[in-house]
């Protein structure tokens, strides 16, 4: 029981060196400057393999930190980059809060600065916001998409409840996770974080999910408050080649929480969806450490 219990508080330990090591490099993992549009948009990348290239794309008061366990599983088999929105993590400064078109913009341009499309988009929270603005504006960008955790559920279209979830999807959290969070947020502001969360609120995600073109698949964590299971199945019915699949025993933030399912979950969709070789990560690999 001990030696499980060492084993479990090392894996928490890498996972959190992990998300917190840049712009030093760590594992497969560099750190990456490049311009958009005269904002430095920082980058972790890496990874090598026959894959696609898949790019993570954060949620709105964070940062590409958590979703490091994710990346670092999916780069034993990819090419994987995980930037920072203007404004979030290590990324500059624009001056204003920018909307959900506008990250997307700055999402497409940093695309076209590294190697263009099509690649695999991965969007937790309100990152599957920006990424599908993008591909339905820009459908050449995606080669597939995977929506985890999608936001706004319409049901609660509105800045407190959305608050109110949020406040309930902490507690089963990684609590880990609260060293990566409180960094983020000291990265991004109240001020952005309150604007960004009202341009979450005002954007209407299930308008655009029918005229997404490429393959996506929906996930959900299966004890998430953020996303009712009737959401996630409306927002996979809404899309032309939508999947959905439940991560039993998941909160919201599975790019950090359920790496390793996660990952499962998506080398499978990708080897349905785009033929890709299906090999698993293993949930036994869920510690995010490549």
């Amino acid at each position: 029981m001990l030696q499980g219990l060492g084993s479990a508080v090392g894996v928490a330990r890498r996972r959190y060196r992990m998300a917190v090591a840049a712009p030093e490099p760590y594992g497969r993992f560099a750190s990456v400057l490049t311009p958009v549009g005269g904002v430095a948009v920082h980058a972790r990348v890496g990874g090598t393999g026959p894959g696609p290239r898949i790019v993570l794309v954060h949620g709105l008061a964070v940062s590409h930190r958590y979703l490091m366990p994710t990346a670092a599983l999916l780069a034993r088999r990819h090419r994987v980059g995980v930037p920072d929105l203007p404004g979030f993590g290590l990324s500059g400064e624009p001056g204003v809060v920018l909307g959900t078109r506008a990250l997307a913009d700055a999402l497409g341009g940093w695309l076209d600065a590294t190697g263009g499309g099509p690649v695999v988009l991965l969007g937790n929270s309100y990152g599957c916001q920006v990424i599908v603005d993008l591909v339905v504006r820009r459908p050449g960008l995606a080669a597939a998409l995977v929506l985890a955790g999608p936001t706004v559920d319409p049901a609660a279209r509105s800045a407190p409840r959305q608050v109110l979830r949020w406040l309930a999807d902490t507690v089963r959290e990684d609590p880990t996770q609260a060293g990566v969070l409180l960094r983020d947020l000291r990265d991004a502001g109240v001020r952005r974080v309150a604007g960004t969360l009202r341009h979450a609120v005002a954007d209407r995600i299930e308008d655009k999910l029918p005229l997404v073109g490429a393959p996506t698949l929906v996930v959900r964590g299966g004890i998430e408050p953020i996303v009712p299971a009737r959401w996630a199945r409306e927002a996979a019915g809404l899309l032309p080649y939508g999947e959905l699949v439940e991560l039993p025993g998941s909160p919201h933030n599975s790019v950090y929480s359920a790496a390793g399912a996660l990952t499962d979950a998506v080398e499978d969709f990708l080897a349905r969806a785009l033929g890709t070789p299906s090999q698993a990560a293993g949930r036994a690999a869920a510690d995010g450490v490549g």
